[in-house]
This record gives C-alpha cells, sequence and structure tokens, in this order.
C-alpha cells in the first residue's frame, strides 16, 4: 500500500513539473514593457516666422503622465522622442506663461513626424506693455518678432488697475524723466513691487535701473531714494564709458539658446550704468565683461512685506500653471506650464506647483547695462534681447 501510494504521488509531481515547464503556459509567457516610440522634429519660430527660436522647450507625456522632453537648439531645431499614440506636444519659452503653441500630433512606432512651420510658431498669449524710452526701443524688437505690444506712461505706472492687466512691462532707458514726474514716483515703486510679487515681469535698460533702486534719471550712489528693488540688492552707477565692452554669456541656458558664448557690445553713449555690487543669491548674472563684472542680470527672487494679493495678467483667465518637474532618468529640473487638468498626475509623480527656483508667486526681473534700440549698432546683443522678450 506505501509503494502505491509513492507510485501515485510520483506521477503527480510529475505532471506538476510538465505542466510548469510547457512553454504555452501563461505563467512563462514574456511580458514586453519596452515603450514604442516615435520621434518628432520640427522647427521653432516666432509669431512671424522672421527669427527661429533657441532654448524653447519642447515636450509631452505618455498616458502615465512620464514627460518626453527636449529643447531647441540655436537655430530653431528639436527632435523629441514620444510615445506612440495621440499626443499634445508643448512648445514653450520662459516658464511657459507668457509664450506657449500646443500642437495635436500623431506618433507612429519607429516613424519620424515633421511638424509643419505654421504648426511650430510660438505664440504670444501675455498682454505686454512698454514705456517709451529717449534712447531704447524695445517695441521695434517685439514687433520684429511678430508680437504685439502697448505704450503706457509714467501716468499709468501709477494706476494698479492699468498696469495689472498686463504680463509684462517694457522701461526703456531714457522713459524716467524723473524731473517732471518726480510726484510720480512714489506711487509707481509701490505698484510695481505690487506688480512683480504677484507674478508680473519687468525688463529694464541701462539708466532706468533707477526704477528698481530708485535714483532721478539714472543713479550715481549705492542709496539713492526710491524704488521697490532693495539697495542691498543692487548698486549701479552712472560711470560707464562709451565704447566696444568684450563681454562673456555666463548663462548655460542663454549660451545654448544663443549658440555662442562671447561677443562685443557697443556702449554707444558716453556715460552707462555699470553693476557696483549685486547680491549673487538674489541675482543670476547672464552676460558679463571680461573683468567679471555683471552686464546682464535677472531675479524671481523678490518678496516684500504688506504686498497686496492681486491678480495680475491672464493669469486668472488662465487653465495652465507652472509647474517643476524633474526629467527622468536625471536630476535636471524644469519649470513649465501645464493644464490645470494634469497638476494633480504630475503632483502625485513628484512634480511640484510653482516655479523650481525662486520665490513662488515672483515675477522676473531683467536688467541689462546695454541698451535695446533696434537702430545703432547692438551687434549680437540684438539676440540676447529677443531672449529676453521670449523668457520673461
Amino acid at each position: 500500500m506505501k509503494k502505491l501510494n509513492l507510485f501515485f504521488i510520483f506521477i503527480i509531481l510529475f505532471s506538476l513539473g510538465s505542466c510548469h515547464s510547457d512553454p504555452s503556459s501563461p505563467k512563462e509567457a514574456t511580458v514586453d514593457n519596452t515603450v514604442k516610440t516615435g520621434k518628432i522634429t520640427g522647427k521653432v519660430m516666432s509669431q512671424n516666422g522672421a527669427k527661429a527660436i533657441g532654448g524653447a522647450s519642447v515636450f509631452t507625456f505618455d498616458d502615465k503622465y512620464k514627460i518626453y522632453y527636449t529643447t531647441s537648439d540655436a537655430d530653431g531645431n528639436f527632435t523629441l522622442d514620444a510615445p506612440v499614440g495621440n499626443h499634445t506636444i508643448h512648445i514653450q519659452t520662459g516658464n511657459g506663461s507668457n509664450f506657449r503653441t500646443e500642437v495635436a500630433a500623431t506618433v507612429k512606432n519607429n516613424e519620424t513626424l515633421t511638424l509643419d512651420l505654421s504648426q511650430t510658431k510660438l505664440n504670444q498669449v501675455a498682454k505686454i506693455a512698454y514705456v517709451k524710452g529717449s534712447y531704447d526701443k524695445i517695441e521695434d524688437i517685439i514687433l520684429s518678432l511678430g508680437y504685439t505690444a502697448t505704450e503706457i506712461t509714467n501716468n499709468d505706472l501709477t494706476n494698479l488697475n492699468t498696469i495689472a492687466q498686463y504680463d509684462i512691462i517694457f522701461l526703456n532707458c531714457g522713459s524716467r524723466k524723473y524731473s517732471t514726474n518726480q510726484a510720480l514716483f512714489p506711487a509707481i515703486d509701490a505698484n510695481l513691487a505690487i506688480f512683480v510679487a504677484n507674478g508680473g515681469s519687468i525688463y529694464a535698460s541701462d539708466w532706468d535701473v533707477s526704477y528698481l533702486v530708485g535714483g532721478t534719471d539714472n543713479t550715481s550712489s549705492c542709496a539713492p531714494a526710491g524704488g521697490f528693488v532693495p539697495d542691498s540688492k543692487l548698486c549701479s552707477t552712472n560711470t560707464g564709458n562709451s565704447g566696444i565692452v568684450p563681454a562673456v554669456v555666463s548663462n548655460a541656458g542663454l549660451s545654448s539658446a544663443l549658440g555662442f558664448n562671447n561677443l562685443n557690445i557697443d556702449f554707444d553713449l558716453g556715460s552707462w550704468q555699470k553693476i557696483t555690487n549685486y547680491d549673487p543669491s538674489y541675482w543670476e548674472v547672464l552676460v558679463k565683461d571680461g573683468a567679471n563684472q555683471a552686464l546682464m542680470l535677472r531675479t524671481n527672487h523678490f518678496t516684500a512685506t504688506g504686498i497686496p494679493v492681486t491678480p495680475i495678467g491672464n493669469a486668472p483667465n488662465t487653465t495652465f500653471v507652472p509647474v517643476c518637474i524633474t526629467i527622468p532618468g536625471s536630476s535636471i529640473q524644469i519649470t513649465i506650464s501645464v493644464p490645470q487638468t494634469l497638476v494633480p498626475y504630475l503632483v502625485a509623480l513628484g512634480a511640484t506647483v510653482g516655479p523650481c527656483s525662486g520665490s513662488s508667486n515672483s515675477g522676473y526681473i531683467y536688467y541689462t547695462s546695454f541698451h535695446n534700440h533696434a537702430a545703432g549698432n547692438i551687434g549680437n546683443a540684438g539676440v540676447i534681447l529677443q531672449y529676453v522678450i521670449l523668457n520673461l
């Protein structure tokens, strides 16, 4: 009896073993986890198709909200690896709040889809204003790219409801005219602080640093009256001499977008603002001279106590939200704008709402000691200023 039982046990075990080794068994089937992908190529252009846009973010997401990301080169060209299927391809500059485009695309396995130039034009979603200057005309550069800007005055800067309509304000060198507008500047200083603290962005050139730190038409000391940026954060004095200044693009992202590191800047007026001191934890240096002195700065670290919360520009009406995402497989973090509906899913994967650095609510402040006039010899500085416009 015992031998018979052992015989049946042997038969059963043999049968189980044979079943386990059957290659047709589901337990032995190989699962292919490889994501099928194709490529999206194109060339990012300005709204009017006149200028290739370098340094633009190009990205999409798969059905599990993993990001696929690349940037355009100095000639605007990009190649994006993307998962197979129907996707929205996002094209953005800066953090995507002010300039962005969305393109529907069908990605096929191991195939390349080239987007038409009409699809890859970078759209303006921001409302832009400028104050007319005596020396600079940033508005000419804006218009040369096919974008629009509205002229406002120093009187308009005293009205918060007026400037709150805009996302970006450009302050052209020579626009301050302090002798005739002196009584306006306490209100202007307060309003610009509110504007930036709530997400609005500002660009000022040369003498118009006085809008930031105080002074008359320019600044001649490190503790001038007025302004809204603390004197401890920035000092600029009107001591620059005319002539060609060899310069270096010290920011890697800007250098990649431009396609060069070195340039000559023509300081064509007899007296310009030299940045003599700045807080490196507050400002990022984008361009400097051969003596390592800053010529171009930016920050999104502006904060101040007692600033009221005020809706600025398109922010109250947009369905896009800036988020900070880490590129999969790297430690690189990027700030992009995504539809509100995607935010919970991206946050669940580790993204955070708001920019990757700086104050969560602050807009950008850009300052260049060199000019932005379209007339005159500004050389390669012209393409730097195009970058400024698109990345505010």
